[in-house]
């Protein structure tokens, strides 16, 4: 009988292990981050919590621990980031997670038919955007001849939860790209580049437009350049680093050649993305970085135009965690919604928690993504408002989701949608 060598075990890379070593030097365990944490407060285990999963961090990196022994609670955490607003000694951690779990890729840890389908996916369909144009064409199709439904009975079971969560692919006029150039109304306050982001226009079309009518009604001048692409966020959540890199890179040109003022979002997690173009491309992407702003950060310094018409709702705003966590945007979107007559804002319970969609995590964790909106839906359902507002596409398609299976009667909506409706466009007006 031949033996097979035992594996040896990974540690980290030269290069990263000084620099995450001197990271985890911040944290000064003081436990504040625990109960921001969504992973600790549904399993009680200090390694599920920010301070034990930098406690692990900091093992492999002094050489005490494989990467092994970290790989799975680098895997489990959401990447919320909430635990970056509770702690007092300002540490690094989104910073510190994309680092292992990149480490944890490059070292083959992540292995399976899964891991490699994400990645060719992430690579092949999300960063090309014209591929997966044509990929929601023929959802959009199977979606109309109901085929997903008679598949339904001979999926496994992960795939019938991958199926539920699949939002309805919306007509094909609403999913074309705004024009590349959309002028001012009015004195112009300044010209403004899109991120039109890589979902957003397949399943978010809607709320694209309503970002252009908004910042053209309030005199800013959009300019959508052709040549951007996928902000990189899903590849560094995943540990793909280095072609996060590559993405920003392009996104970094794109805008530059442009000449804007600002470069905006209306996605929290693709916002946060490009506020970490410096750290991913040092020395090329600070100028990207710096002119980032979430579409409510900018008009709530600009400050809104008026008049706005009443909209008799009450509304309960959800923040994502990529922009109140990873950008530190959390009053901007509420001052905004209550300029619009006779709107209520209704605070709820649990509004700065993660929702549990963190990027893919609801497809690739179900359970625990679960658990955790479970929790935010109680809070929704005793504020009971009319309408849900949030300011990221994940958040969106997983309180929309949820709330339908929970049964309540709340529609999910942007911000900058209620705010489209109150400035009394037409077409927006249509679409109620």
């Amino acid at each position: 009988m031949r033996l097979t060598p035992a594996p040896q075990p990974t540690g980290l890379s030269a290069g990263r292990r000084e620099t995450l070593y001197r990271q985890t030097l911040d944290c000064v365990h003081c436990g504040l981050c625990l109960s921001a944490c969504p992973t600790y407060r549904e399993t009680g285990r200090e390694t599920s919590s920010p301070r034990g999963r930098v406690y692990l961090m900091r093992g492999v990196a002094e050489g005490r621990l494989p990467l092994e022994a970290a790989a799975e609670e680098m895997d489990l955490c959401l990447g919320c980031r909430a635990c970056e607003t509770a702690c007092p000694s300002g540490v690094q951690y989104g910073a510190m997670l994309e680092t292992m779990r990149a480490e944890v890729v490059d070292a083959g840890l992540r292995s399976g038919l899964g891991p490699r389908l994400e990645r060719l996916a992430l690579r092949g369909l999300v960063a090309r955007p014209r591929r997966l144009h044509r990929a929601f064409d023929l959802l959009a199709l199977a979606q109309r001849l109901r085929l997903d439904r008679v598949a339904r009975p001979f999926l496994p079971r992960r795939l019938r939860a991958m199926q539920d969560a699949a939002p309805r692919v919306p007509p094909r006029a609403e999913r074309d790209r705004p024009a590349e150039r959309l002028p001012a109304d009015g004195p112009q306050r300044g010209r403004v580049g899109l991120l039109v982001g890589c979902v957003m226009p397949e399943l978010f079309g809607r709320v694209n437009s309503a970002t252009c009518r908004v910042l053209q009604r309030n005199g800013f001048e959009v300019v959508v350049p052709r040549a951007q692409g996928c902000c990189g966020a899903l590849h560094a959540h995943s540990g793909d680093l280095a072609f996060a890199a590559v993405l920003a890179r392009r996104n970094a040109a794109a805008f530059a050649a442009a000449g804007v003022d600002f470069v905006v979002t209306n996605s929290a997690g693709c916002g946060a993305a490009l506020r970490e173009a410096g750290r991913w491309l040092p020395g090329e992407g600070e100028g990207l970085a710096a002119a980032a702003r979430d579409v409510c950060e900018l008009l709530d310094e600009a400050g809104l135009r008026k008049p706005l018409r009443p909209l008799p709702l009450r509304v309960c705003y959800d923040d994502p965690c990529h922009l109140v966590h990873g950008q530190r945007v959390e009053m901007q979107p509420r001052r905004l919604l209550q300029q619009i007559p006779g709107l209520a804002l209704v605070p709820h319970d649990d509004p700065t928690s993660c929702c549990g969609a963190a990027g893919i995590y609801n497809l690739t964790h179900p359970e625990m993504s679960s658990a955790v909106l479970a929790r935010k839906l109680r809070a929704l359902a005793a504020a009971d408002p009319d309408v849900i507002a949030s300011g990221n596409p994940g958040c969106m398609l997983q309180l929309a989701a949820g709330a339908a299976r929970a049964g309540l009667r709340q529609r999910v909506v942007h911000p900058i949608e209620l705010l489209d409706e109150a400035y009394g466009d037409a077409s927006a007006a249509a679409q109620r």
